[in-house]
């Protein structure tokens, strides 16, 4: 009788327990003591960028919301920080960041984030005219089951590439060199820097003839010499990505291609004779930019990537430089030559901010989100404050100031304001916008490329990459494919620049490839380009 009188207590206690703790997840969400709804928030940001309690048009965002977001920051080793959050599924309310969460994770995690459709009807005037104005990021915006996960945006002032190449012309002048029209012509003007006191500050080894940014484990990206495929007829966007492109309307992938190799033989001889930065494979994006800005008014780099001058080289060494036409690979070489092109990603982009499905207020969340899509903020999202950064001038005009700081950049002075291109916006082309002095040269250094851009062939050599949406199925089974993929080709690309090799294992390296399984995502890929393109049409 007495063990039946404990077990029933037990009993009583379990359901005691279960029911408080139902009673705590249910419970009201938090509130501060002025009534604002309490969330969490995570944000992928820009190494350079400022804490955000420091941002004089987010704490007003976060006012007219009536929130009070608790934000975590994180500038470095997202993908890992990424997949312990979302194996272990608790995750914040909002996740700001181009592309931070991506398809594949919406796909692999169904039911951690929340289906926005329903709530932009019902709040989000700011997003509808966004997908009014622009249907594309609508379309980025969707599911192929119609519901929206993470949200597009649409930036309206960018050129069609990302990364332009830059040599010191100042250099060239005193070694008494032309710019290089192909890569062995490169070479050579390489060599020359190396071995010449290039910068003339009497020191004929402080010169270093070659540098990019660093490479992600995902994939290429922006200011990568994959743009250098360009000079064998190429079209790559965004950098090159996972090696996906089309051409002539049928889906590729540079990593297996002969002209891959090519390419990565020939970073392999500038790196043998000493060309390319030794720390190319290990300085973070940081020390790229630091270094490329010099000691004063003396230069380091004599050929390197980037998006405008004054953002890759500063203000201290930026007039030595300029941008140059895309090279062919070799004098001889007679066909077509192209570069990276990034229109769409620059100016729309893919799954900028989300939110959780677990978001106990998802009204007060989907107000922020809204806020962020106004048109005056989006502007301020991209350049920083109404004060410090920007002036308005009129009903519907605006300014962009000059940096605070005469030694700082517009370029730097932006990303270490705020969110910049990192975050989600809907610029208006209702708005009137004098842009600062290193938007407007942006168009000025692009003309060397422009010629390759008048002859490419849009609908057919271009990647439509992130305007095609993917069945969960299907997503799930090509993230597998590139999981493996990029693990072995992009560590295979950094061993081959630096060790050689790729010659004698090119053949066996091909066959692993692709028995991994990429034929199969490439016929994937081509069957929801081909629907892409008859819908388009």
């Amino acid at each position: 009788m007495k063990k039946k009188i404990i077990l029933f207590i037990t009993i009583c206690l379990v359901f005691i327990l279960a029911a408080c703790s139902d009673d705590e997840t249910s419970s009201e969400p938090e509130e501060t003591e002025d009534g604002k709804v309490v969330l969490t928030g995570l944000i992928t940001k820009h190494p350079l960028t400022k804490d955000l309690e420091d941002m004089e048009w987010l704490a007003e965002v976060e006012e007219r919301a009536g929130v009070e977001i608790k934000w975590e920051e994180v500038t470095a080793d997202w993908d890992q920080k990424k997949g312990a959050m979302l194996a272990g599924g608790d995750i914040p309310d909002i996740i700001v960041g181009p592309n931070a969460i991506t398809d594949a994770d919406f796909a692999q995690f169904p039911g951690l984030f929340e289906n926005l459709a329903p709530l932009i009807e019902e709040q989000g005037p700011n997003i509808q005219a966004m997908f009014d104005k622009h249907p594309e990021t609508e379309l980025l915006s969707t599911q192929t089951d119609g519901e929206i996960y993470g949200l597009s945006k649409y930036q309206k002032f960018w050129p069609e590439t990302a990364t332009m190449q830059f040599i010191n012309d100042q250099w060239l002048e005193n070694l008494g060199l032309d710019v290089p029209t192909n890569w062995d012509e490169l070479f050579d003007v390489l060599m020359a820097f190396k071995e010449e006191d290039a910068n003339g500050n009497g020191d004929p080894n402080d010169e270093i003839p070659m540098d990019f940014a660093p490479v992600a484990e995902t994939g290429f990206g922006y200011f990568h010499p994959t743009v250098l495929l360009g000079s064998m007829g190429m079209t790559v966007t965004g950098g090159g990505g996972q090696g996906y492109f089309l051409e002539d309307g049928e889906v590729k992938n540079f990593f297996v291609d002969e002209r891959y190799k090519t390419f990565v033989s020939f970073l392999n001889k500038l790196y043998e004779n000493g060309l390319i930065n030794d720390e190319a494979f290990t300085q973070d994006y940081s020390q790229y930019q630091a270094l490329a800005r010099g000691d004063g008014d003396v230069a380091k780099i004599g050929y390197t990537f980037g998006w405008e001058r004054t953002d890759r080289f500063g203000l201290g060494v930026s007039d030595q430089y300029e941008s140059f036409d895309p090279m062919k690979a070799s004098a001889d070489y007679d066909g077509e030559v192209s570069w990276s092109y990034d229109y769409n990603e620059l100016n729309f982009g893919v799954n900028f901010i989300q939110m959780s499905s677990a978001t106990s207020n998802k009204e007060a969340a989907m107000k922020f989100i809204n806020e962020l899509y106004d048109p005056e903020v989006s502007l301020q999202v991209l350049f920083g404050s109404l004060g410090p950064n920007i002036e308005k001038t009129g009903d519907n005009s605006y300014k962009i100031l000059e940096p605070q700081d005469e030694e700082m950049d517009p370029g730097t002075w932006k990303w270490t304001s705020t969110w910049a291109d990192n975050g989600p916006m809907f610029i208006s082309d209702e708005l009137d916008v004098e842009l600062p002095v290193d938007m407007q040269a942006v168009d000025e250094q692009q003309a060397p490329f422009n010629a390759a851009f008048e002859s490419l062939d849009r609908e057919n050599d271009v990647f439509p990459g992130m305007m095609l949406k993917y069945s969960e199925e299907d997503h799930n089974q090509m993230t597998l494919v590139n999981t493996d993929f990029m693990n072995i080709a992009i560590s295979k690309f950094g061993e081959w620049i630096t060790s050689g090799g790729i010659e004698d294992e090119w053949d066996s390296y091909v066959q692993q490839v692709e028995q991994m399984g990429l034929p199969s995502n490439i016929e994937i890929i081509q069957g929801y380009y081909d629907d892409y393109k008859e819908k388009s049409n």
